[in-house]
């Protein structure tokens, strides 16, 4: 199929599309095609997930504005299903991938989601078909990676099919919104191709659609969550800083930012999710074997990894000044999943945090309202507790009152790592109370 042929497909929306992977990613972007009038498949391996999205149900929890409605519309109008049957693919016309692409502990990316859906498409893929990378990726995973396990049945680049890769950049709780008013970047084989998957992705995107060659679109992703991660990091350092100065790092950032162009970041508990904790070791890996030093990309990561640990640091000393141990006291952690009003759990700092106060003796008590095995009442949950830290800032705890949190603990110490709580506000009530970048 030429270039003409399928923008032609597109134009009248009769190009068959496919998603292989419906996370937090592939299951959004699966509906808004579908309801833009395009006849979607989503493939994913998960059987359970498969039979909820076929009853018209999102399987993502948490706060997630109209993806359940929307998916609930184009399953029930025939434009969509999902299969867990990869025969299914053999019509269709453009397939986008978006599965996992973790780091191990060595950060080695570990793509065997990639690697699987990339070697069984290939076994199935339609001549003249166009598959598109939204996963994020490591620079030259595209040439050295994709490609091979592609062509690895005969098919060859830009005879048999077009390739090209288009990060996605969404965040949980903003799903759909972030699919439309976002910009996104169009890496193709060739600029012909680059321009057909401009012409795909206009149907939902709204923002600016960049075309490009392969590595620039892989660096562009990585870069800008490195960027965060890093921007993060100098926030995280400041609030240490101010800690130790007895200043309140939110004072600080709020006049910082006064002055013109300067735009620092929110300190806070720890970094999570899927993207940013690896991200930046995926930029790293893409460097791997060349003469280029890296110094700030893993200084950034190793401040970032270590807040949640520096939330236990926090709370010792405060049991301290009540005469209690760490290895003798009941903590309520509040908030499991890596970001507000979302059930993503992905590389949540308060795994770290647990893990950490597990390692001391300390019995841990979780709660968060979007985890289904964490959630219930908050209250009793704290219920003889020596103390409570904040890891995520739930609109749940935000409507918390204080003092009904109070009576109910042994010991009123609390650690906001979020700046859920009003310092004056709960040291009033008679919180023993400290906070990631507050000097007592």
């Amino acid at each position: 199929m030429s270039h003409s042929e399928l923008e032609k497909l597109i134009a009248e929306k009769k190009a068959r599309v496919a998603i292989i992977g419906l996370g937090y990613v592939g299951l959004p972007v699966a509906a808004m095609f579908a309801d833009k009038g395009f006849d979607v498949l989503g493939m994913e391996i998960r059987e359970e997930r498969v039979k909820m999205i076929n009853s018209g149900k999102s399987p993502i929890e948490g706060d997630e504005p109209g993806l359940e409605e929307l998916l609930n519309k184009v399953v029930g109008g025939k434009k969509m299903r999902a299969s867990t049957n990869y025969e299914d693919l053999r019509d269709r016309d453009i397939i986008l991938i978006d599965v996992e692409t973790p780091v191990d502990e060595t950060h080695t990316p570990r793509y065997a989601a990639l690697k699987s859906a990339c070697t069984n498409l290939s076994t199935v893929m339609k001549k003249g078909a166009l598959v598109i990378i939204e996963s994020t990726i490591a620079p030259g995973t595209m040439k050295g990676t994709v490609l091979p396990l592609l062509e690895k049945n005969g098919l060859r680049l830009g005879k048999d099919f077009l390739l090209g890769n288009c990060p996605e950049r969404v965040m949980p709780g903003k799903l759909l919104a972030n699919l439309k008013v976002m910009s996104r970047v169009c890496g193709g084989d060739t600029p012909e191709t680059a321009n057909v998957m401009v012409s795909f992705y206009r149907n939902i995107v709204e923002s600016d659609l960049d075309t490009a060659d392969w590595a620039t679109a892989e660096l562009v992703k990585t870069v800008e969550n490195t960027y965060r991660d890093v921007q993060i990091a100098f926030a995280n350092e400041v609030a240490l800083i101010c800690e130790q100065a007895g200043a309140d790092v939110f004072r600080v950032r709020e006049l910082v930012n006064k002055s013109p162009n300067r735009s620092m970041h929110i300190p806070g508990a720890g970094v999570g999710g899927h993207c940013i904790p690896k991200d930046p070791w995926l930029l790293a890996y893409g460097i791997e074997g060349s003469d280029v030093p890296l110094r700030l990309i893993p200084a950034a990561r190793a401040i970032n990894d270590q807040m949640p640990l520096h939330m236990v640091k926090m709370l010792e000393k405060a049991l301290e000044r009540h005469n209690k141990k760490i290895s003798q006291s009941r903590v309520l952690v509040l908030g499991y999943a890596y970001l507000e009003n979302s059930d993503d759990t992905r590389n949540s700092p308060s795994a770290t945090l647990i893990g950490g106060l597990d390692a001391l003796g300390a019995e841990v008590v979780i709660h968060d309202p979007y985890v289904a095995e964490y959630n219930g009442d908050v209250l009793a949950k704290a219920e003889g507790c020596d103390a409570v830290i904040v890891m995520v800032r739930h609109d749940a705890y935000l409507n918390l009152d204080p003092a009904a949190l109070k009576a109910k603990l042994s010991t009123p110490v609390l650690i906001d790592g979020r700046r859920v709580f009003d310092a004056a506000k709960v040291r009033g009530l008679g919180f023993d109370f400290s906070a990631v970048g507050l000097g007592l």
